[in-house]
């Protein structure tokens, strides 16, 4: 360690001891601006055998105790760093150089179980509905769910998981560890939009030493750290992701694509369901999208898909409408066959147009001519039991003006066959 980051951490050290307590938090506030204080206390806590790491995590331990929100979070920002040299010195059985992390990190833990008033923190997660959108899923990227009778009974209602009470701890057990380290791991994730780009990168470090140490993959990676291999639990992992999916969104494509990749290869391995869930969910929702890797200092999200705004229809619906129309179409054509059909005694019957198109032809070659007022006139000679006038209103083209046509054509039909049996007067005196 060099003699100036020796330096600026003393300085750290003295200014807050001195400080009264009216002054903490514009002194939280002022954390922010000292450039060269958060690397000089990364490289203290990474070097165990540092002489200042004993005072520093004291000092961390006193902001988190303070309360201030401010505090706190930088606190939390070296959180990854401190549990990979608490990993790290357990996998190398060397817990005597460990001992102020251990406090360090146990002092957090026991302070968050709990709340103002010392009583046990019990905390609570809505699981969203696969009927509603959320940021974990896209109803219509799912499909169409039956409606059953148990589905219609559990709509809209949502699903609440309990987390606690949590027991206080004293000491690092191995049957105690991960739940202790995956519990800190989650009041990290809370607060992922307040972290440091050197922090994220320090979490995507982490995941990928803690799941490749001592097997195959680490030759590839090049770590040549401890080769030791480190016992995770499927939790532990999970919380891993979650944090890897919001450094990906962030900045850090790719050390955090490798740290993915380096879980989801210890999730295979020891066979873990819920971080293979969770891990693959995030690489395929991920996959072929704009991630932004150049602008690290930019707003802090997380890319998900929006339910769109404007109703989409499906033009295959069934609607009153449709049903109407489709009647329609099959009455016409039953009566258009049964005219045409020369095996029943029908005649060809020429089409007539009621659209208003000049110049259309009608059986006894006689024209319709568009008038001024925007209807259409017949000449002499119309045909027998048509009106002398049509309308062009485009709302004649509802059920009344089909059923008007079927009548003309039937006129027509009968006009026809009156001419062809050769009783043409007759017919004519008849109308």
């Amino acid at each position: 360690m060099l003699a100036m980051d020796q330096g600026v951490v003393e300085e750290w050290l003295s200014e807050f001891k001195t400080l009264p307590d009216s002054a903490v938090v514009t002194y939280a506030a002022s954390l922010g601006d000292k450039g060269s204080l958060i690397p000089a206390l990364y490289k203290v806590i990474r070097e165990n055998y540092s002489d200042l790491l004993e005072p520093v995590c004291h000092q961390l331990f006193e902001f988190y105790r303070s309360g201030v929100p401010q505090l706190q979070r930088f606190t939390l920002q070296f959180l990854p760093e401190l549990l990979w040299s608490l990993l790290s010195v357990s996998a190398a059985r060397d817990p005597h150089t460990s001992g102020c992390i251990e406090a360090l990190l146990l002092g957090i833990y026991n302070l968050e179980i709990v709340d103002k008033d010392g009583q046990s923190k019990v905390l609570s997660f809505t699981v969203p509905s696969l009927s509603k959108p959320s940021v974990y899923h896209e109803p219509s990227a799912i499909g169409s769910i039956a409606l059953t009778e148990g589905a219609l009974a559990n709509h809209g209602l949502s699903r609440v998981v309990y987390s606690g009470p949590h027991l206080q701890r004293e000491t690092f057990t191995a049957q105690n560890r991960f739940e202790v380290l995956t519990f800190l791991l989650l009041c990290y994730n809370a607060a992922l939009s307040y972290m440091t780009t050197i922090s994220l990168q320090s979490l995507c470090q982490l995941s990928s030493r803690v799941c490749i140490c001592g097997y195959p993959r680490q030759q590839m990676r090049r770590y040549k750290g401890i080769s030791s291999r480190m016992t995770v639990t499927s939790e532990f992992l999970v919380q891993l992701i979650s944090g890897i999916h919001y450094a990906l969104c962030n900045g850090e494509v790719e050390l955090g694509s490798k740290a993915l990749d380096d879980v989801l290869y210890r999730a295979q391995l020891e066979l873990f369901p819920e971080a293979l869930l969770v891990g693959n969910a995030i690489k395929s929702s991920l996959r072929g999208a704009a991630l932004k890797s150049n602008n690290k200092e930019g707003g802090r999200s997380i890319q998900v898909e929006i339910t769109p705004t404007s109703s989409r229809i499906s033009r295959n619906a069934v609607t009153s409408l449709s049903i109407r129309g489709h009647r329609w179409k099959r009455h016409d054509s039953q009566e258009v066959s049964v005219d045409n059909d020369p095996a029943l005694g029908g005649v060809a019957i020429p089409d007539i147009s009621v659209t208003g198109v000049c110049s259309n032809r009608l059986a006894n070659g006689d024209s319709l001519r568009p008038r001024p007022d925007g209807r259409t006139h017949i000449d002499a000679g119309d045909v027998p039991g048509v009106s002398s006038e049509v309308s062009l209103d485009p709302r004649s083209h509802d059920s009344g003006a089909r059923s008007q046509e079927v009548r003309r054509q039937k006129s027509v039909r009968r006009m026809v066959e009156n001419e062809g049996s050769g009783s043409a007067s007759t017919g004519r005196s008849q109308y």
